[in-house]
């Protein structure tokens, strides 16, 4: 028996409404297992540097149907 296709969908960060945008990034760059390196960057700068990413086209959030979660990935990640 086959195992079921899991259905993940690229959301438009454009389409999104602006809080929940901000809140899906915060999510994202507060998750445990997040590194930024030696010093600690603020909150406000990884939402800043996410969203740039996001809006240059370098990373996308998708979502995945079965979970019902969201993540954002880096572009070059969907070709793997």
């Amino acid at each position: 028996m086959a195992a079921p296709v899991e259905l993940v969908v690229i959301i438009p960060h454009g389409e999104l409404a602006p809080d929940t945008l901000d809140n899906l990034i915060s999510e994202f760059v507060t998750r445990d297992g997040t590194d930024y390196g030696e010093r600690e960057t603020p909150l406000a700068s990884r939402i800043g540097q996410v969203r740039r990413l996001l809006e240059l086209g370098q990373v996308v959030i998708l979502f995945s149907e079965s979970t019902g979660l969201c993540n954002i990935v880096a572009k070059g990640q969907l070709e793997k």
